[in-house]
Protein backbone atom coordinates (compact mmCIF):
# COMPACT_ATOMS: atom_id res chain seq x y z
CA UNK A 1 0.00 0.00 0.00
CA UNK A 2 1.40 3.40 -0.99
CA UNK A 3 1.44 6.28 1.42
CA UNK A 4 -0.51 8.23 -1.21
CA UNK A 5 -0.27 11.93 -1.94
CA UNK A 6 2.61 13.78 -0.30
CA UNK A 7 3.89 17.36 -0.38
CA UNK A 8 7.44 18.71 -0.12
CA UNK A 9 8.27 21.28 2.54
CA UNK A 10 10.95 23.96 2.66
CA UNK A 11 13.12 25.04 5.59
CA UNK A 12 15.17 28.23 5.34
CA UNK A 13 18.47 28.64 7.21
CA UNK A 14 19.93 32.11 7.61
CA UNK A 15 23.00 31.04 9.59
CA UNK A 16 25.86 30.05 7.25
CA UNK A 17 26.78 26.37 7.05
CA UNK A 18 30.54 25.94 7.46
CA UNK A 19 31.90 23.43 4.95
CA UNK A 20 34.90 21.11 5.10
CA UNK A 21 36.52 22.99 2.24
CA UNK A 22 36.73 26.13 4.37
CA UNK A 23 33.93 27.80 2.43
CA UNK A 24 30.47 28.47 3.86
CA UNK A 25 26.98 28.23 2.42
CA UNK A 26 24.95 31.26 3.40
CA UNK A 27 21.21 31.82 3.36
CA UNK A 28 20.21 28.40 2.04
CA UNK A 29 17.10 26.22 1.99
CA UNK A 30 16.54 22.48 2.40
CA UNK A 31 13.59 20.72 0.83
CA UNK A 32 12.23 17.73 2.69
CA UNK A 33 9.23 15.41 3.00
CA UNK A 34 7.79 13.61 5.99
CA UNK A 35 5.65 10.48 6.20
CA UNK A 36 3.81 9.11 9.20
CA UNK A 37 3.33 10.77 12.59
CA UNK A 38 5.94 11.88 15.11
CA UNK A 39 5.04 10.45 18.50
CA UNK A 40 4.81 12.52 21.69
CA UNK A 41 8.24 11.36 22.84
CA UNK A 42 9.76 12.19 19.44
CA UNK A 43 11.43 8.79 19.55
CA UNK A 44 10.12 7.22 16.33
CA UNK A 45 11.82 9.43 13.71
CA UNK A 46 13.82 7.79 10.92
CA UNK A 47 16.00 9.81 8.55
CA UNK A 48 16.36 8.41 5.02
CA UNK A 49 19.43 9.72 3.14
CA UNK A 50 19.36 9.79 -0.64
CA UNK A 51 21.86 8.53 -3.19
CA UNK A 52 23.37 10.25 -6.24
CA UNK A 53 20.44 11.10 -8.49
CA UNK A 54 17.61 10.84 -5.94
CA UNK A 55 16.04 13.47 -3.68
CA UNK A 56 13.78 14.14 -0.72
CA UNK A 57 10.93 12.38 -2.57
CA UNK A 58 11.32 8.99 -0.91
CA UNK A 59 7.74 7.68 -1.04
CA UNK A 60 4.25 8.46 -2.27
CA UNK A 61 3.18 10.62 -5.21
CA UNK A 62 2.43 14.27 -5.86
CA UNK A 63 -1.09 15.56 -6.46
CA UNK A 64 -0.20 17.03 -9.86
CA UNK A 65 2.37 14.34 -10.77
CA UNK A 66 0.73 10.94 -10.18
CA UNK A 67 3.51 9.17 -12.10
CA UNK A 68 6.27 10.69 -9.95
CA UNK A 69 6.58 7.87 -7.41
CA UNK A 70 9.10 8.19 -4.57
CA UNK A 71 12.40 6.47 -5.30
CA UNK A 72 12.09 4.08 -2.32
CA UNK A 73 8.32 3.66 -2.40
CA UNK A 74 8.68 -0.12 -2.23
CA UNK A 75 10.52 0.27 1.09
CA UNK A 76 8.67 3.12 2.84
CA UNK A 77 4.95 3.29 3.51
CA UNK A 78 2.07 1.80 5.51
CA UNK A 79 2.82 -1.85 6.31
CA UNK A 80 6.08 -1.80 4.35
CA UNK A 81 9.57 -2.62 5.61
CA UNK A 82 9.92 0.89 7.01
CA UNK A 83 6.35 1.16 8.24
CA UNK A 84 4.95 4.69 8.31
CA UNK A 85 2.11 3.48 10.54
CA UNK A 86 4.82 3.18 13.21
CA UNK A 87 7.65 5.50 12.20
CA UNK A 88 7.93 9.17 11.30
CA UNK A 89 10.12 9.13 8.20
CA UNK A 90 12.02 12.15 6.90
CA UNK A 91 13.54 12.45 3.43
CA UNK A 92 15.76 15.49 2.87
CA UNK A 93 17.36 16.87 -0.28
CA UNK A 94 21.02 17.72 0.24
CA UNK A 95 22.67 21.09 -0.51
CA UNK A 96 24.19 21.10 -3.97
CA UNK A 97 21.36 19.07 -5.44
CA UNK A 98 19.05 20.16 -8.24
CA UNK A 99 15.77 19.12 -6.65
CA UNK A 100 14.91 22.15 -4.55
CA UNK A 101 17.56 22.52 -1.88
CA UNK A 102 20.06 25.30 -2.56
CA UNK A 103 22.40 24.24 -5.34
CA UNK A 104 24.35 25.50 -8.38
CA UNK A 105 21.14 26.39 -10.27
CA UNK A 106 20.05 28.80 -7.55
CA UNK A 107 20.98 32.45 -7.16
CA UNK A 108 24.11 33.25 -5.19
CA UNK A 109 22.98 35.92 -2.67
CA UNK A 110 26.33 37.68 -3.16
CA UNK A 111 25.81 38.17 -6.92
CA UNK A 112 22.14 37.59 -7.65
CA UNK A 113 23.17 35.18 -10.42
CA UNK A 114 23.15 31.37 -10.41
CA UNK A 115 26.04 29.90 -8.43
CA UNK A 116 27.14 27.71 -11.32
CA UNK A 117 30.81 26.81 -10.93
CA UNK A 118 31.06 29.05 -7.85
CA UNK A 119 28.95 26.69 -5.75
CA UNK A 120 31.35 25.30 -3.14
CA UNK A 121 32.41 21.66 -3.15
CA UNK A 122 30.41 19.78 -0.52
CA UNK A 123 31.13 16.54 1.30
CA UNK A 124 29.10 13.78 2.91
CA UNK A 125 29.99 15.31 6.27
CA UNK A 126 28.67 18.71 5.14
CA UNK A 127 25.38 17.08 4.21
CA UNK A 128 25.13 15.39 7.59
CA UNK A 129 25.70 18.71 9.35
CA UNK A 130 22.92 20.24 7.26
CA UNK A 131 20.62 17.33 8.10
CA UNK A 132 21.40 17.76 11.80
CA UNK A 133 20.30 21.38 11.57
CA UNK A 134 17.04 20.28 10.01
CA UNK A 135 16.55 17.75 12.81
CA UNK A 136 17.15 20.53 15.34
CA UNK A 137 14.53 22.70 13.65
CA UNK A 138 12.05 19.81 13.76
CA UNK A 139 12.75 19.23 17.45
CA UNK A 140 14.29 15.80 16.93
CA UNK A 141 17.25 15.25 19.24
CA UNK A 142 17.72 11.55 18.48
CA UNK A 143 16.67 9.43 15.51
CA UNK A 144 15.39 5.92 16.02
CA UNK A 145 17.43 5.18 12.89
CA UNK A 146 19.34 6.83 10.08
CA UNK A 147 19.17 4.82 6.88
CA UNK A 148 20.52 4.99 3.35
CA UNK A 149 21.61 3.00 0.33
CA UNK A 150 24.78 3.59 -1.70
CA UNK A 151 25.79 7.24 -1.16
CA UNK A 152 22.92 7.42 1.33
CA UNK A 153 24.59 4.64 3.29
CA UNK A 154 27.74 6.75 3.51
CA UNK A 155 25.68 9.50 5.10
CA UNK A 156 24.21 7.05 7.61
CA UNK A 157 27.75 5.93 8.50
CA UNK A 158 28.83 9.55 8.90
CA UNK A 159 25.90 10.16 11.26
CA UNK A 160 27.11 7.28 13.44
CA UNK A 161 30.61 8.77 13.80
CA UNK A 162 29.79 12.50 13.81
CA UNK A 163 26.67 12.46 15.99
CA UNK A 164 26.90 9.16 17.87
CA UNK A 165 24.36 10.22 20.51
CA UNK A 166 21.77 11.28 17.95
CA UNK A 167 20.88 7.92 16.41
CA UNK A 168 20.05 4.59 17.97
CA UNK A 169 20.31 2.49 14.82
CA UNK A 170 22.29 2.87 11.62
CA UNK A 171 21.05 1.07 8.49
CA UNK A 172 23.63 0.90 5.70
CA UNK A 173 22.64 -0.78 2.43
CA UNK A 174 24.84 -1.49 -0.61
CA UNK A 175 27.44 0.97 0.57
CA UNK A 176 31.09 1.32 1.53
CA UNK A 177 33.37 3.22 3.87
CA UNK A 178 35.42 4.50 0.91
CA UNK A 179 35.52 4.24 -2.86
CA UNK A 180 38.01 1.98 -4.57
CA UNK A 181 40.43 3.40 -7.13
CA UNK A 182 38.26 1.85 -9.86
CA UNK A 183 35.17 3.66 -8.57
CA UNK A 184 37.01 6.98 -8.43
CA UNK A 185 38.18 6.35 -11.99
CA UNK A 186 34.62 5.77 -13.24
CA UNK A 187 33.50 8.98 -11.53
CA UNK A 188 36.30 10.97 -13.13
CA UNK A 189 35.49 9.66 -16.61
CA UNK A 190 31.88 10.75 -16.05
CA UNK A 191 32.99 14.19 -14.86
CA UNK A 192 35.34 14.61 -17.83
CA UNK A 193 32.43 13.93 -20.17
CA UNK A 194 30.64 16.93 -18.63
CA UNK A 195 33.66 19.19 -18.24
CA UNK A 196 34.67 18.76 -21.89
CA UNK A 197 31.19 19.31 -23.32
CA UNK A 198 31.36 22.61 -25.29
CA UNK A 199 27.99 23.60 -23.81
CA UNK A 200 29.32 23.38 -20.24
CA UNK A 201 30.92 26.84 -20.41
CA UNK A 202 33.01 26.30 -17.31
CA UNK A 203 29.90 25.55 -15.27
CA UNK A 204 28.09 28.77 -16.15
CA UNK A 205 25.95 27.35 -18.94
CA UNK A 206 22.78 28.83 -17.39
CA UNK A 207 23.78 32.29 -18.63
CA UNK A 208 24.07 30.88 -22.15
CA UNK A 209 20.64 29.28 -22.09
CA UNK A 210 22.03 25.84 -22.88
CA UNK A 211 22.51 22.47 -21.15
CA UNK A 212 25.60 20.24 -21.61
CA UNK A 213 23.37 17.36 -22.63
CA UNK A 214 26.02 15.29 -24.39
CA UNK A 215 28.23 15.31 -21.32
CA UNK A 216 25.34 14.39 -19.04
CA UNK A 217 24.29 11.61 -21.39
CA UNK A 218 27.72 10.00 -21.41
CA UNK A 219 28.14 10.48 -17.65
CA UNK A 220 24.86 8.70 -17.02
CA UNK A 221 25.71 5.91 -19.44
CA UNK A 222 29.04 5.30 -17.69
CA UNK A 223 27.36 5.38 -14.30
CA UNK A 224 24.54 3.11 -15.35
CA UNK A 225 26.94 0.43 -16.54
CA UNK A 226 28.39 0.27 -13.03
CA UNK A 227 24.95 -0.10 -11.42
CA UNK A 228 24.13 -3.32 -13.32
CA UNK A 229 25.75 -6.72 -13.11
CA UNK A 230 27.10 -8.62 -16.10
CA UNK A 231 24.55 -11.38 -15.49
CA UNK A 232 21.70 -8.86 -15.36
CA UNK A 233 22.81 -7.25 -18.62
CA UNK A 234 23.18 -10.65 -20.26
CA UNK A 235 19.70 -11.73 -19.19
CA UNK A 236 17.98 -8.47 -20.19
CA UNK A 237 19.84 -7.69 -23.40
CA UNK A 238 22.45 -10.30 -24.31
CA UNK A 239 23.75 -9.56 -27.81
CA UNK A 240 20.28 -8.89 -29.17
CA UNK A 241 20.21 -6.65 -32.22
CA UNK A 242 17.53 -4.02 -32.69
CA UNK A 243 16.96 -4.81 -36.34
CA UNK A 244 18.21 -8.39 -36.33
CA UNK A 245 21.14 -7.47 -38.56
CA UNK A 246 24.39 -5.51 -38.25
CA UNK A 247 24.05 -1.99 -39.66
CA UNK A 248 27.78 -1.55 -40.38
CA UNK A 249 27.83 1.96 -38.93
CA UNK A 250 28.22 3.72 -35.60
CA UNK A 251 24.59 4.10 -34.68
CA UNK A 252 22.63 1.77 -32.45
CA UNK A 253 23.05 -1.91 -33.32
CA UNK A 254 22.55 -3.65 -29.99
CA UNK A 255 19.65 -3.45 -27.55
CA UNK A 256 22.04 -2.62 -24.71
CA UNK A 257 23.20 0.42 -26.67
CA UNK A 258 19.61 1.52 -27.13
CA UNK A 259 18.93 1.11 -23.40
CA UNK A 260 21.97 3.09 -22.29
CA UNK A 261 21.27 5.92 -24.72
CA UNK A 262 17.67 6.07 -23.55
CA UNK A 263 18.82 6.32 -19.93
CA UNK A 264 21.36 8.98 -20.85
CA UNK A 265 18.85 11.03 -22.83
CA UNK A 266 16.30 10.91 -20.02
CA UNK A 267 18.87 11.88 -17.40
CA UNK A 268 20.04 14.89 -19.41
CA UNK A 269 16.53 16.37 -19.34
CA UNK A 270 16.20 16.61 -15.55
CA UNK A 271 19.61 16.52 -13.85
CA UNK A 272 22.01 19.42 -13.42
CA UNK A 273 25.57 19.04 -14.69
CA UNK A 274 27.15 20.99 -11.82
CA UNK A 275 25.23 18.87 -9.32
CA UNK A 276 26.61 15.72 -10.95
CA UNK A 277 30.14 17.03 -10.54
CA UNK A 278 29.56 17.94 -6.89
CA UNK A 279 27.92 14.68 -5.85
CA UNK A 280 30.46 12.41 -7.51
CA UNK A 281 33.26 14.37 -5.85
CA UNK A 282 31.53 13.94 -2.47
CA UNK A 283 31.52 10.20 -3.17
CA UNK A 284 35.25 10.26 -3.93
CA UNK A 285 36.16 12.21 -0.79
CA UNK A 286 34.28 10.09 1.75
CA UNK A 287 36.75 8.14 3.87
CA UNK A 288 36.13 8.26 7.65
CA UNK A 289 39.28 6.20 8.30
CA UNK A 290 41.53 8.75 6.55
CA UNK A 291 42.22 10.77 9.70
CA UNK A 292 42.99 7.55 11.58
CA UNK A 293 45.72 6.38 9.24
CA UNK A 294 43.30 4.14 7.37
CA UNK A 295 42.23 2.26 10.51
CA UNK A 296 38.49 1.75 10.07
CA UNK A 297 38.08 0.23 13.53
CA UNK A 298 39.46 3.43 15.04
CA UNK A 299 37.13 5.49 12.88
CA UNK A 300 34.16 3.56 14.27
CA UNK A 301 35.35 3.68 17.88
CA UNK A 302 33.14 6.67 18.71
CA UNK A 303 29.96 5.03 17.40
CA UNK A 304 27.19 4.07 19.83
CA UNK A 305 24.42 2.89 17.50
CA UNK A 306 23.38 -0.63 16.61
CA UNK A 307 23.89 -1.46 12.94
CA UNK A 308 22.25 -3.29 10.06
CA UNK A 309 24.37 -3.72 6.95
CA UNK A 310 23.07 -5.29 3.74
CA UNK A 311 25.03 -6.12 0.60
CA UNK A 312 24.25 -7.88 -2.69
CA UNK A 313 26.37 -10.63 -4.21
CA UNK A 314 26.53 -9.17 -7.73
CA UNK A 315 27.15 -5.56 -6.64
CA UNK A 316 30.65 -5.05 -8.00
CA UNK A 317 30.60 -1.32 -7.40
CA UNK A 318 30.11 -1.59 -3.61
CA UNK A 319 30.89 -5.26 -3.17
CA UNK A 320 30.02 -7.48 -0.19
CA UNK A 321 33.70 -7.31 0.78
CA UNK A 322 33.19 -3.60 1.53
CA UNK A 323 30.33 -4.41 3.90
CA UNK A 324 32.23 -7.26 5.53
CA UNK A 325 35.14 -4.93 6.24
CA UNK A 326 32.76 -2.52 7.98
CA UNK A 327 31.15 -5.37 9.94
CA UNK A 328 34.55 -6.52 11.18
CA UNK A 329 35.52 -3.00 12.23
CA UNK A 330 32.26 -2.57 14.12
CA UNK A 331 32.49 -5.98 15.78
CA UNK A 332 36.03 -5.16 16.92
CA UNK A 333 34.43 -2.21 18.74
CA UNK A 334 31.85 -4.57 20.27
CA UNK A 335 28.94 -2.92 18.48
CA UNK A 336 25.68 -4.77 17.88
CA UNK A 337 25.75 -5.61 14.18
CA UNK A 338 23.35 -7.50 11.93
CA UNK A 339 24.58 -8.36 8.45
CA UNK A 340 22.77 -9.80 5.44
CA UNK A 341 24.36 -10.69 2.12
CA UNK A 342 21.59 -11.12 -0.43
CA UNK A 343 22.12 -13.38 -3.43
CA UNK A 344 20.58 -11.16 -6.11
CA UNK A 345 21.39 -10.84 -9.82
CA UNK A 346 20.75 -7.10 -10.22
CA UNK A 347 24.10 -5.55 -9.27
CA UNK A 348 24.24 -2.29 -7.34
CA UNK A 349 20.70 -1.34 -8.34
CA UNK A 350 19.39 -4.24 -6.24
CA UNK A 351 18.97 -1.95 -3.24
CA UNK A 352 16.18 -0.10 -5.08
CA UNK A 353 14.37 -3.16 -6.44
CA UNK A 354 11.83 -5.67 -5.22
CA UNK A 355 13.48 -8.62 -3.49
CA UNK A 356 11.41 -10.43 -0.88
CA UNK A 357 14.44 -11.59 1.13
CA UNK A 358 15.99 -8.13 1.21
CA UNK A 359 12.76 -6.38 2.19
CA UNK A 360 12.13 -9.04 4.85
CA UNK A 361 15.55 -8.43 6.42
CA UNK A 362 14.87 -4.70 6.67
CA UNK A 363 11.31 -5.24 7.92
CA UNK A 364 12.45 -7.58 10.68
CA UNK A 365 15.15 -5.17 11.76
CA UNK A 366 12.66 -2.30 12.03
CA UNK A 367 10.32 -4.59 13.93
CA UNK A 368 13.07 -4.84 16.54
CA UNK A 369 13.54 -1.08 16.54
CA UNK A 370 9.81 -0.61 17.04
CA UNK A 371 9.74 -3.12 19.87
CA UNK A 372 12.45 -1.11 21.64
CA UNK A 373 10.44 2.09 21.26
CA UNK A 374 7.18 0.50 22.41
CA UNK A 375 8.87 -1.12 25.42
CA UNK A 376 10.34 2.18 26.55
CA UNK A 377 6.99 3.93 26.19
CA UNK A 378 5.43 1.35 28.50
CA UNK A 379 8.24 1.55 31.05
Amino acid sequence: MSIGIVSPQIMHFAEPLALQSGAALADYVLVYETYGTLNAERSNAVLVCHALNASHHVAGVYQDEPDNVGWWDNMVGPGKSLDTDKFFVIGVNNPGSCFGSTGPMNANPATGKPYGAEFPVVTVEDWVNAQARLADALGIQQFAAVMGGSLGGMQALAWSTMYPERLRHCVVIASTSKLSAQNIAFNDVARQAILTDPEFHGGDFYAHGVVPKNGLRVARMVGHITYLSDDDMAEKFGRDLRSGEYQFGFGIDFEIESYLRYQGDKFSTYFDANTYLLITKALDYFDPAKEFGGDLAQAFAATKASFLLVSFTTDWRFSPECSREMVQALVSNKRRVSYAEIDAPHGHDAFLLEDARYLKVVREYYDRVWTEIATEELA
